[in-house]
């Protein structure tokens, strides 16, 4: 009896410890997995239902257990009502005993846009006007003096009022700047620095070149030029373009908006990019264009606004759904746009790296593969911001920047962030 008990205690530890060694292997090759990787690098992002499985054997392995914990509805400042999303708890064991990993998961209900591609002209106005430059102003002697930048007012601030008068364009900015050097010999500035509202006394020079009162300053209060539209919501006509926040090309600085417009445009030339120098669409605005655009949010990952007019991408004449960023993989890709004329043209491209849980304009690192596009581009190059990529069927996000030292490559960025964006997404939690 004794006998036998020891070796039946010598069979329960061997099988014990095969049992043991059979499920480190197993959570071994399971780090390998993309899907349980996702889970366990950002259990809070937005998944898909789909991205909560285990793909291939392990489902035969892990057993995945969900409860819903909370039903959030995600109603936005226009995009459609399909944008919804659901708590889950989400628990994963080995056998469907041993816990390996559990946490709380957004799962994203289906949502669907039309992929864009098409060359547009934008234009927009600032929120009053935005310093970009400073020069010297001649007084009657002859002395070089700098008025505005002596009192502070520095390159990529913005003026918002002079003597208590909104000013929208730099000609009002000049107009006042000289009314009050004639009149009052001051004049009262209100401007915007690095997010704090300050006001200054600042007494004008009169220029003996101009024959005006001046401060010293070059002020813009628009700005200009050419990009590609990324998507259209087809229910609530909310469009996404570009990818990236437009800054002003002297400053660098976002460039706050007042208002804007998106039109189509046309391209008539490429400078093809080279190492060192990234190439360029050339393009014009479109007279008679066949849509406009408003122009309501200029942020990291693009601007956004509302869209009226006929918006047809030939490979997509239905909207397609959205891969969310659990979704995005290394892999082959499409991505959509113009390089002659108006046509929205397909080409090859590979995702070489995806970069989860950043929330700019750079999660995910594209390199073109197609050819002719590396043939007459030489890759990615300005104007292409906003070109659609489309994976397995989903569009998954957009084209932002191109490597200076290798056009042949550039950034993406997620579909979800730049929906997160222009929705002003509100999230309203029932019990």
């Amino acid at each position: 009896m004794g006998r036998n008990r020891v070796e039946g205690d010598k069979r329960v530890k061997r099988r014990s410890i095969f049992l043991f060694f059979v499920s480190l292997l197993i959570c071994t090759f399971l780090s390998f997995n993309p899907n349980f990787q996702q889970m366990v690098k950002a259990p809070d992002q937005y998944l898909s239902k789909e991205a909560i499985q285990l793909n291939g054997v392990w489902p035969k392995l892990i057993k995945v257990e969900k409860v819903s914990s909370n039903h959030i509805i995600t109603v936005s400042s226009g995009m459609t009502n399909s944008l919804r999303s659901e708590k889950l708890e989400v628990s994963y064991k080995l056998f469907g005993i041993f816990p390996l990993k559990s946490g709380e998961v957004e799962v994203m209900k289906p949502m669907k846009l039309i992929p864009g591609g098409q060359s547009i002209g934008v234009t927009l106005q600032t929120k009053g006007v935005l310093v970009v430059g400073q020069a010297p102003v001649v007084d009657k002697t002859g002395r070089k003096v700098f008025p505005a930048k002596d009192a502070g007012i520095e390159v990529g601030d913005i003026l918002l009022k002079i003597n208590n008068q909104e000013v929208r364009t730099d000609q009002e900015v000049s107009n006042a700047i000289h009314v009050a050097g004639q009149q009052e010999g001051n004049v009262n500035v209100v401007y915007k620095h690095q997010g704090q509202i300050l006001e200054r006394i600042i007494k004008p020079i009169f220029c003996t070149e101009t024959s005006r009162y001046r401060l010293g300053l070059f002020v813009r209060d628009e700005a200009a030029g050419v990009g590609t539209l990324s998507f259209l919501d087809p229910v609530s006509k909310q469009y996404g373009a570009l990818g990236h926040v437009i800054t002003d090309v002297d400053t660098n600085q976002k460039i706050e908006v007042s208002n804007g417009k998106i039109i189509a445009s046309t391209i008539y030339a490429i400078e093809k990019g080279k190492r060192g120098h990234p190439g360029e669409k050339i393009g014009s605005f479109v007279t008679n264009s066949v849509f406009t655009g408003t122009i309501e949010k200029n942020t990291m990952t693009g601007i956004f606004g509302t869209m009226s007019g006929q918006i047809v991408n030939p490979y997509y004449k239905e909207a397609i759904p959205v891969g969310w960023e659990s979704e995005v993989k290394v892999g082959p890709a499409k991505i959509y746009t113009v390089i002659q004329g108006e046509k929205i043209e397909e080409f090859e491209v590979n995702i070489d790296r995806v970069m989860h849980n950043r929330t700019d304009s750079k999660n995910m690192i594209v390199r073109v593969t197609d050819p002719r596009l590396l043939e007459v581009t030489g890759g990615i190059i300005q104007g292409m911001s906003g070109s659609p990529i489309i994976q397995d069927g989903k569009i998954i996000g957009a084209v932002t920047h191109v490597f200076v030292n290798d056009s042949q490559r550039g950034y993406g960025v997620f579909i979800q962030n730049m929906i997160n964006e222009s929705s002003q997404l509100v999230k309203n939690r029932a019990a």
